[in-house]
């Protein structure tokens, strides 16, 4: 059954400043100036470390404001490297971050920085199930300041959430902060060309699944969907010219913009059911997150199109298809261009064995994300979408 629209809103824009192309670096001391922040401190991956011109200029430009630097940066952000960041940022003195890199970079500094501030187990700050539903506890104690510098593009700048992985327990633990949120974003030519083109490609298709995802949200906001909207249309044009062009920072810098307004319209309309599948299939698997939530786009879609069929014609709209195209017409546009930009097309194909996909069913029904999906999925839905995607 079709679902009609809400369209009461209450859209809040929080405050964030964007810094793009030649010389943007030079705002860094500006804005630790602008805070007071006197004893930043860099937290990055080693790959991103080693890249000796980019970080110099960094370095350069923070001059006496620089604290230190911890490149102990994990992919995925489990939980000891995040401590271990932690512990760093106290023992420097910080009163301030910066996170340098990619979503790893900035998803540890942010839950650093929550971790630090609060001061207690991470297992007491994060979203949990209590009975039916998931609780996000309210966290209020002060957070450092914390700025990105990002060397490919990620929904994450944008963002509150913070969501680290137990290595034991193979648990996702969330959690959340409007406090915690960036208070910018900036964007340098130089630190762009840093990131392999592979990597810059797979958080590109983060944001194209995560802006095709909140454009079905039943959450209808014309500010959020003209995000979204055109989040998704720098992507299609911009994406190919990534590996085509790979010395070229035009088109890389393009695609963080487009990460920052995935990012932020995703905010308003809330999260997706392929974003939350992948937040628990991607660590059983060899690909990176953006890979296998756009593996497992087509698939959610399909699942929610008889409940918002008009926002999927929305959706085709935007991706140029001509007259009023129908949902699979919308789906069938989105695996073409899914090919295009050469995704995979099943989980067997990046490393996901058949026998994990009950656990993975299991940890998504306790993802943040799928309380907002327009047509909520029961456990064997998820058993069953996942299954077809293998």
């Amino acid at each position: 059954m079709s679902v009609e629209p809400d369209l009461r809103i209450r859209h809040v824009s929080p405050a964030f400043r964007t810094f793009c192309g030649e010389g943007a670096l030079e705002s860094l001391p500006r804005e630790l100036k602008r805070v007071g922040a006197h004893r930043a401190v860099i937290i990055c991956i080693p790959a991103v470390a080693a890249h000796t011109e980019a970080m110099g200029r960094v370095h350069e430009v923070l001059g006496e404001r620089l604290a230190g630097q911890f490149d102990g940066v994990e992919e995925h952000s489990p939980l000891p490297s995040v401590e271990r960041a932690r512990d760093f940022l106290a023992e420097h003195e910080s009163d301030a971050v910066i996170a340098v890199g990619g979503g790893s970079s900035v998803v540890t500094a942010r839950a650093a920085t929550i971790l630090l501030g609060e001061g207690t187990d991470v297992r007491q700050l994060c979203t949990r199930r209590e009975g039916d539903r998931l609780v996000s506890p309210k966290l209020a104690a002060p957070k450092l300041p914390q700025w990105v510098v990002p060397s490919s593009p990620t929904t994450a700048y944008a963002k509150a959430g913070a969501a680290v992985r137990d290595p034991e327990t193979g648990e996702r633990l969330a959690l959340y902060d409007p406090k915690a949120r960036a208070q910018g974003v900036v964007l340098d030519p130089g630190m762009a060309l840093t990131a392999p083109p592979r990597l810059a490609w797979s958080a590109a298709l983060n944001i194209f699944s995560m802006a095709i995802e909140g454009l079905q949200s039943c959450r209808v906001d014309p500010l959020a969907d003209a995000q979204l909207a055109h989040a998704l249309r720098t992507v299609v044009a911009w994406l190919p010219a990534v590996s085509k062009d790979p010395d070229q920072a035009a088109p890389r810098l393009q695609l963080m913009l487009a990460a920052i307004l995935s990012g932020q319209g995703s905010d308003h309309s809330g999260g997706g059911l392929a974003q939350a599948l992948s937040h628990a299939i991607g660590p059983r698997s060899s690909a990176p997150n953006g890979v296998v939530e756009a593996l497992l786009l087509p698939h959610a879609m399909r699942f929610n199109a008889g409940t918002v069929p008009g926002r999927l014609t929305a959706i085709g709209s935007y991706l140029g298809l001509a007259g009023t195209s129908s949902p699979e017409d919308v789906v069938t546009e989105v695996e073409r261009l899914l090919e295009v930009f050469e995704a995979p097309r099943r989980l067997q194909d990046i490393g996901v064995e058949q026998g994990a996909l009950g656990e993975a069913a299991s940890h998504a029904m306790d993802d943040w994300a799928i309380t907002a999906v327009p047509r909520p999925p029961e456990g064997q839905d998820v058993r069953e979408l996942i299954t077809g995607a293998w």
